[in-house]
């Protein structure tokens, strides 16, 4: 079960063009702004990664003002854990748990899910927050994590299990979200 006092949010390069070309892209970014709004609620941390972003742009419009308390971290490498700056952003959280979102699905989510993994932390995928081009790619990604034991969670499901209890200061807010 997730602990939100264990629990951050790393979001995985959800820009430029790209963002609009993956597979049901305005579901995607609609979800994420959800998880991001969530992850504010209940107080995450969250990490924020760009891909080389002055050749494929920057964070998308509908994410990038909830993310303005802090700066990207940017990567050239697929896997963010090749990025010292990244581990350090991890290290000094304290969280062991951490969801992940973004693009695509089967490169730079993949990679850095499963390097995650293996310096295990608990990672879990959260499926209506992910995408890749063709969708068959994000199935494949999705297919190869749960074989190396990464969790699957929805936002729905990730966000009331951080909330835990109806009685909660956060609930009310988490709840309009998901509306």
């Amino acid at each position: 079960m997730l602990i939100k006092e264990d629990t951050g949010l790393i979001i995985v390069d959800i820009q430029g063009k790209l963002a609009r070309l993956v597979s049901d892209s305005d579901s995607m970014i609609a979800h994420c702004q959800k998880l991001i709004k969530g992850a504010k609620v209940l107080g995450l941390p969250i990490v924020w990664l760009e891909q080389n972003p002055e050749k494929l742009g920057r964070t998308v419009d509908e994410l990038r003002p909830l993310l303005e308390q802090q700066d990207p971290i940017f990567k050239f490498t697929f896997d963010a854990c090749e990025e010292d700056r990244f581990i350090q952003a991890i290290s000094v959280s304290g969280r062991n748990k951490w969801l992940i979102c973004g693009i695509e699905a089967h490169v730079c989510v993949y990679q850095t899910t499963l390097h995650l993994k293996k310096m295990n932390y608990d990672v879990q995928l959260v499926s209506d927050c992910i995408s890749s081009r063709k969708r068959v790619n994000k199935n494949l990604a999705t297919t190869k994590l749960i074989h190396h034991g990464v969790s699957i969670t929805g936002l729905e499901m990730c966000l009331f299990e951080l909330v835990k209890d109806c009685r909660a200061p956060e609930f009310k807010e988490i709840l309009d979200l998901v509306k």
